[in-house]
């Protein structure tokens, strides 16, 4: 499984499955060896389909770092956070999160947007 790492160590993605908020970005920032590239993006979009199908799912965009870059992030819209926990914890989400080899790093964050 890939392995999971906070941005903010003092609000992991778990500590924000607890507050109700919506709606809500997931923006997952993945750090992949180069050669793993089309190979995770295969595994990607077959979760990808999977939370479409989801309630609750609104939006998803994949982004790939530029000038060789070995990062991809995925900024996918949620009407909640429950919404997207309750797929998160889904065990057919689960055993596809279980494919990504520990060499993959995940860093996962809940936003909400703001007025600026």
């Amino acid at each position: 499984m890939a392995k999971l790492q906070s941005l903010d160590p003092h609000t992991p993605m778990f500590a924000q499955f607890k507050e109700k908020a919506g709606p809500i970005v997931l923006a997952n920032t993945f750090f992949v060896p180069k050669e793993r590239t089309e190979w995770f993006l295969a595994l990607f979009r077959r979760q990808a389909e999977f939370m479409k199908a989801q309630p609750g799912f609104v939006s998803l965009q994949m982004h790939k770092g530029t000038a060789d870059s070995q990062l991809l992030m995925n900024v996918a819209v949620w009407e909640s956070t429950e919404a997207l926990a309750t797929a998160f914890g889904s065990p057919e989400f689960q055993r596809m999160a279980a494919e990504f080899p520990d060499d993959i790093v995940s860093y996962p964050h809940i936003f909400e947007q703001i007025d600026v």
